[in-house]
């Protein structure tokens, strides 16, 4: 039987306060839910037995509820208030998914993931399950920033680590923690994630987009803005690194005008066809904060991201994450800190990175003679389209064969035609359809 919270208004009448209760309760409950007993329901509110048989009754010959010889007082099959329509924002399903960014997340390891929460909650269940420390475990962060240091060559100790939601949330501590410290102007850049101008100015910062050309980001453009987020491994979306001329470049302007940089390390594990490029951060921890998360590696639906933040801020931005929402899912934090720690993260990563290599290699040959550019890591790729092809218009034919994606005006306006195609979100076995389907959505928009 379910609770019921009764608010009797005795003013009408005590039997007539509590119909007209029950009638408001009901309309919420499914059909043939069973109700306390009389006498249970007269104990709790404090009235007369008889009140509350004569108010069932009542709602009986009113049609509300039922009164079964053996199987006591239920809500009847037709009294339910239409549900109410609530407009909820869903990641739209697609048959073939194209979108940059997204890792094929049907070869989640649950068996690893399982064993790995177990022993959590077996050798760690209080810091797992209570109020923590706003930066996230201790522990968690101990194990992050020594994988963080062997695999990208990040230089942070466990106190500069605050453990978030994802990058997202990264970037948003980050941006409000400047703003706050009176910092009026943020850098980023164009073409790069759509969502980073509104982000910068929710902080209450103006924000500044600088250009992108072969060699990364272009240094020169930053001028006197207080802060930049930049890609320096792999430039979101077209995949060039930032060039070394320009990372020097990057921390002598940081430097030299009391700014800082925030990288965005989206995709690191991810390389082909070159050897890895350490962190900026790795360089400069004094000036550069470094973001990162899973949701590339494992999967986006568990928001586990991180923050490695310069000394002169960690004090600034943990107040902020403390205001944010305390901490974040501690669970999550150490079990992914138990998956590093045992090796079958780096396992799991080493098998994805030899898969999505594979998919880039098929992804290529499926293309023909299209230009692709920014092939040699990360999950997605850039197709040059001819000039006087309408891009718009290709990703409609795209979309009439089944396949989503986006272009390149998606990352910023001004650009020139190109698709930016991801090749990590489909599942393994619908892959050679969707490059089948791919394919046959090019040929029709060029025809």
């Amino acid at each position: 039987m379910p609770d019921l919270h009764l608010d009797v208004d005795r003013s009408r009448g005590v039997r007539a306060g509590l119909e007209h209760a029950l009638r408001e309760a009901i309309r919420a409950l499914p059909p043939a839910t069973r109700l306390p007993s009389s006498r249970a329901l007269a104990a709790e509110l404090g009235v007369a037995r008889n009140t509350v048989a004569e108010a069932y009754s009542q709602l009986v010959q009113e049609g509300y509820l039922t009164g079964n010889s053996g199987a006591g007082t239920q809500t009847a099959g037709a009294t339910q208030a239409p549900a109410q329509h609530v407009a909820l924002v869903r990641e739209p399903r697609v048959r073939y998914d194209f979108r940059p960014g997204r890792p094929d997340v049907s070869t989640f390891p649950v068996a690893a993931w399982h064993a790995a929460t177990r022993q959590v909650l077996n050798t760690r269940p209080h810091e797992a399950l209570q109020y923590d420390d706003a930066r996230g475990p201790a522990y968690a962060r101990a194990v992050l920033a020594s994988y963080l240091r062997r695999v990208r060559g990040v230089q942070a100790a466990p106190d500069q680590i605050i453990l978030c939601t994802g990058v997202r949330q990264a970037i948003g501590l980050f941006t409000q923690t400047l703003g706050r410290l009176g910092v009026r102007s943020f850098a980023y850049e164009r073409p790069g994630q759509a969502a980073i101008p509104e982000q910068v100015k929710r902080a209450g910062l103006e924000a500044r987009p600088i250009p992108v050309d072969k060699h990364g980001a272009v240094v020169e453009a930053l001028g006197d803005a207080g802060g930049v987020l930049l890609y320096p491994a792999s430039q979101f979306p077209m995949g060039v690194p930032l060039a070394p001329a320009r990372r020097t470049e990057v921390l002598h302007w940081a430097r030299s005008t009391g700014a800082f940089v925030l990288e965005d390390d989206y995709d690191g594990e991810f390389r082909y066809d070159r050897q890895p490029i350490g962190s900026l951060q790795g360089l400069a921890p004094d000036v550069v904060a470094y973001a990162g998360s899973a949701s590339k590696t494992l999967a986006p639906g568990l928001r586990l991201g991180w923050l490695v933040v310069p000394l002169p801020l960690v004090d600034a931005v943990i107040d902020e994450k403390t205001w944010s929402d305390r901490h974040s899912d501690s669970l999550s934090q150490l079990t992914l800190a138990a998956l590093i720690a045992s090796g079958a993260y780096d396992r799991y990563v080493r098998s994805s990175r030899l898969r999505y290599r594979r998919r880039r290699d098929d992804l290529i040959r499926a293309l023909g003679n299209y230009r692709v550019n920014g092939t040699a890591a990360g999950l997605q790729t850039v197709v040059d389209l001819p000039p006087e092809q309408d891009e718009h218009a290709v990703l409609r034919t795209l979309a009439e064969h089944g396949v989503e994606t986006f272009g390149l005006s998606h990352f910023g306006a001004g650009l020139p035609p190109a698709l930016v195609l991801g090749y990590g979100a489909q599942p393994q076995h619908a892959w050679a359809p969707a490059l089948s389907a791919l394919a046959a959505g090019l040929r029709s928009a060029h025809l």
